[in-house]
Formats: C-alpha cells, sequence, structure tokens
C-alpha cells in the first residue's frame, strides 16, 4: 500500500520552501514546476497552492533568503572593528566570494530575467544595492559619487559572471580576485581624469 499524500495542514511552508530552493539550485526556476515540487514531497500540487499562490511567489521566498544572507554578509563587515580601508577591501571581496560560491543562488538574484518574478526580486536586488553603496561610502575616504559606485559593483557583478561556471568556487580564482579589488581600491583612491581632457 502506498503511503497517504501530505495534507495541506500537515505540510509546512518550510517543507515547501526547503524542497523548492533545492529544485531551484539544482535546476533552475524555469525548469521547475509546482507539480515536480509537489512530487518530490509526495503531495498533491494543490496542498502547495494553499500555501503559495502561484510558482513566482514562492520563488521569491527563497530568494528573499539569499538577499538575507548577502546583506547580512554585508553588515557584518561594516560593524567590524577595524581600519575602514580594510573593511571595504574585505566588502569587495566577500561580495565575490559569495557570488562564486553560490553561483546558482547569485544567477537567480542578479542575472535571471522573468516577467513573473521581476518586480519582486528588483525589489529585493535594489535593497541589497543601496546597502552595499551605502557601505561603500561610509568605509570610503573619498565622498563617491553614485556612479562611481555603481561602476564598482558592476565591476565586482562582473568578476562574478566571468567567472561562473568557469570556477567552481572563490577558492579557485582568489588571487585573481584579490588583484581586481586591488585595482578597484586604488581607482577609488586615485583623482578622477577629467573628461574634457580626454
Amino acid at each position: 500500500m502506498s503511503p497517504r499524500k501530505q495534507s495541506s495542514q500537515e505540510l509546512t511552508r518550510e517543507m515547501i520552501i526547503h524542497e523548492a530552493r533545492t529544485k531551484f539550485v539544482e535546476e533552475g526556476f524555469h525548469q521547475v514546476s509546482m507539480r515536480s515540487i509537489a512530487k518530490e514531497l509526495d503531495c498533491s500540487h494543490g496542498a502547495i497552492y494553499y500555501h503559495f499562490k502561484n510558482k513566482a511567489e514562492l520563488f521569491y521566498v527563497v530568494l528573499q533568503e539569499y538577499f538575507l544572507e548577502l546583506n547580512g554578509i554585508i553588515d557584518e563587515v561594516v560593524i567590524n572593528r577595524e581600519e575602514n580601508c580594510t573593511k571595504l577591501y574585505k566588502l569587495f571581496i566577500s561580495f565575490i566570494e559569495f557570488g562564486l560560491n553560490n553561483q546558482s543562488q547569485y544567477e537567480s538574484m542578479f542575472m535571471l530575467r522573468n516577467s513573473e518574478i521581476d518586480v519582486l526580486s528588483q525589489e529585493a536586488a535594489n535593497f541589497s544595492y543601496q546597502k552595499f553603496a551605502q557601505a561603500v561610502q561610509t568605509l570610503s575616504n573619498n565622498t563617491l559619487l553614485i556612479k562611481d559606485i555603481y561602476a564598482v559593483f558592476i565591476s565586482l557583478h562582473g568578476f562574478v559572471v566571468f567567472y561562473r561556471g568557469y570556477a567552481t568556487c572563490f577558492e579557485e580564482v582568489k588571487d585573481a580576485a584579490y588583484a581586481h579589488v586591488d585595482f578597484l581600491i586604488k581607482s577609488l583612491s586615485s583623482e578622477k581624469i577629467s573628461r574634457s581632457n580626454l
């Protein structure tokens, strides 16, 4: 006799989120369906809809966890009792490390484009970016322009994207990461070249 399928009352949000997180990492957002999650949980897909109205809402809940982790890393660097220049260096390295050690998650956070989730994910991404930008401004010895901070973020993002798939983790490209961050730190501290002089 086959085991009884779980009812919506027995099935918790936490169980669904845990299973969905695993499947999204392994297969990606587009390949996962509510039915496939239900199959892994041995329940009807209707039981999942009791907790989440659609796949996009479930994905966003999972996505929020990733952003909370990244936000926590930023906060941890900022409150550390070190010199600001050291903390700024660690902030940049930590961003790259997070991206390369969590490649599927990073792709979902900053690279996935889907009309169902864009509005929700963009809100979480913007909040993390604002936290990052505020940390950079606070830790920098110079008053930075918004475009300077954004350029740094894009440069760090570009590094992660370039090595994503090529390297399986941060450790494999840490020398290149340190060299990249050295360059960014020097760029922020050097005098800006006026466009009119070019």
